[in-house]
């Protein structure tokens, strides 16, 4: 992330000047992230297999879209809590692909890190008490409500207005689980607290989609207006595959062909086979 001057140049622009149409060139960039992005679970999840690793770690293949789109016009300076094990997020704020494969082959019983909103909570307090224009974005299992620590994270951020995106990936299967989240969600907002804690459903399965709100969200932190919690819902199977979908929204723009697939695959391989060696 510290290289990409252009995505640094959107994401100041979003700040002062609110949302606009997404250029064509934003666009192309959200479809290339995600295909580099399914490239590398792809390639960790062979990683992870040499290792007998593969039953343990959880792989965030089907989940581009809201990594990418909450994402990728983030500050080098912000603070990015992944889910475990998600090289994904990893890569999009700015680990190197050395780095990422170098951790999946040596590990075996890598311990799992704190709680990604201990983390991101702590994190953005620090920037709300330094007033430095930092934000922070946790990722969240759609199972995070049978956990203590997401209430307490989500009061605390809103009751002292913490910028920070909660941004939670939810699995329309797991309907009790599902429930147990806007239960809590539900529970958190009619607190008698003074300020409001926005919360929003998206299509997780839509970059697009995902990239507005998320543009909005981190605008709205940044001017210290207090945290949002995103829900991504979605399916993962074949038929609602983030990438596809982005295809076929390419296409219907003239933005699209089978070559320019290739053509980022091609150059991405070879990049990919030079850091997992």
């Amino acid at each position: 992330m510290t290289k990409r001057s252009k995505e640094q140049d959107a994401a100041t622009k979003a700040i002062h000047n609110g949302f606009s149409l997404i250029s064509d060139e934003k666009l192309l960039q959200l479809y290339t992230s995600m295909v580099k992005c399914r490239m590398i679970e792809e390639r960790a999840r062979g990683l992870l297999k040499q290792n007998e690793l593969a039953d343990k770690d959880e792989i965030a293949m089907g989940r581009e879209a809201s990594e990418v789109g909450a994402t990728i016009d983030l500050l080098a300076e912000d603070t990015v809590v992944p889910l475990s094990r998600d090289v994904a997020v990893n890569y999009i704020k700015g680990v190197s692909l050395d780095k990422i494969f170098g951790q999946i082959s040596a590990r075996a019983d890598e311990p799992v890190p704190a709680s990604p909103l201990d983390l991101a909570t702590s994190a953005a307090l620090a920037n709300k008490t330094k007033k430095n224009g930092k934000i922070a974005v946790a990722f969240l299992g759609d199972g995070t409500a049978s956990h203590g620590s997401f209430h307490e994270a989500l009061t605390t951020a809103r009751a002292h207005q913490l910028p920070i995106l909660f941004i939670c990936h939810e699995i329309l299967s797991t309907e009790s689980g599902s429930r147990s989240l806007q239960a809590e969600i539900e529970k958190i907002a009619l607190e008698e607290q003074p300020c409001s804690f926005p919360h929003i459903a998206v299509d997780g399965n839509d970059v697009v989609a995902v990239y507005r709100v998320a543009t909005e969200a981190i605008a709205h932190a940044r001017r210290g207006n207090g945290p949002t919690f995103i829900e991504c819902k979605g399916e993962r199977s074949k038929a609602h595959d983030p990438i596809l979908n982005m295809e076929m929204y390419l296409k219907r723009k003239g933005l699209f062909s089978k070559k320019t697939k290739l053509e980022i695959a091609a150059g991405f391989t070879e990049i990919l086979d030079a850091a997992s060696r």
